[in-house]
This record gives C-alpha cells, sequence and structure tokens, in this order.
C-alpha cells in the first residue's frame, strides 16, 4: 500500500469501533504478523513497549508509536469496562479471543470502507507496508527494522521494505 492509502484505511479504522482502530494501527504502526496480533495478551502491553512472541517462540520488543499507544489505551479502556475472563488483548462480540480469519475480516473491511481496491491486499501485506513506511518516512535503518520484524537475516527485511 502507499503513504496515502495507508494514512486513508487508519482514517477509515478511526471512525469506527476503537477495537477495530487499534487492530489497523497497530498493524500499521508495529509491522506485526496476523497470528502475533491474534495471539496478544493484555500483560504483553506494557506503557510504551509490547512483547511478541514471534516465529520460533522467541520474543522481542516494540516500541509504540504515539498512535499506537493512544489507540490501545482506548481499546484497553473499553474492554476494562466488559465483563471477560480471559486475558487476550481483542476478542470478539461472544466474548472470546479474535480468530485469525475474523481480524483478516476487518480488516478487509476497513481497506474496502477506505476505497481501496482489496484484491492482493492482505494483513501480511500490511506488515510490507509498515515497513516499507517505516524505512522510507520513519527513518528506521535496516538494522532497527530487522528487529521489529523478528528476521534473522537483513536481506528478508530488505525484502520487506521493497528496497532490497
Amino acid at each position: 500500500m502507499t503513504l496515502e492509502e495507508s494514512v486513508r484505511l487508519l482514517i477509515q479504522a478511526k471512525s469506527c469501533s476503537a477495537r477495530d482502530d487499534c487492530i489497523i494501527t497497530i498493524f500499521l504502526n508495529c509491522a506485526l504478523r496476523l497470528s502475533e496480533l491474534a495471539s496478544l495478551n493484555i500483560e504483553q502491553v506494557e506503557s510504551d513497549i509490547i512483547s511478541i512472541i514471534g516465529k520460533g517462540n522467541k520474543e522481542r520488543k516494540i516500541f509504540l508509536t504515539p498512535a499506537a499507544k493512544h489507540s490501545l489505551s482506548k481499546w484497553l479502556a473499553i474492554r476494562s469496562t466488559l465483563q471477560i475472563d480471559n486475558n487476550a488483548l481483542f476478542i470478539s462480540r461472544n466474548k472470546g479471543r479474535l480468530t485469525t480469519r475474523s481480524i483478516q475480516n476487518v480488516v478487509k473491511k476497513h481497506i474496502v470502507a477506505a476505497g481501496i481496491n482489496p484484491k492482493g491486499l492482505s494483513t501480511h501485506k500490511l506488515r510490507h507496508t509498515a515497513a516499507t513506511l517505516m524505512y522510507k518516512y520513519g527513518h528506521v535503518d535496516i538494522r532497527s527494522l530487522q528487529q521489529i520484524l523478528g528476521h534473522e537475516s537483513i536481506a528478508t527485511a530488505e525484502i520487506y521494505t521493497s528496497c532490497g
């Protein structure tokens, strides 16, 4: 996605539920994998950092942008008022953990509502988009990006940023 499309998607998500806004914002600000986002628990969110358990059960810490912090605090304030007995960060209407399929549906719904062609777009493309935007506009160097993405190889991070 382009920077302009990413901004349109973020604006669209803000006009809906705090949960959906938080999902889209985290994807575009933290470059998580779908499975990582779906498995997030409340205790993995600190004031400025989220702890991610990635591939190979490796933990990494990602600093939250101001937008991600704001979005998370709005969602956590709402989530704390719900009678829920599990620690999943993102929950469904039925008060269970949001599934990966449900998250994909949330993303697609907002992509379409933002007037963006959904063909070829996926949650994984949001990860690529986030990495590319961090590299091009966020002044994040390739080594830092490698750590954010949880990649063993810089070459893989370069592929994600469309700069390799």
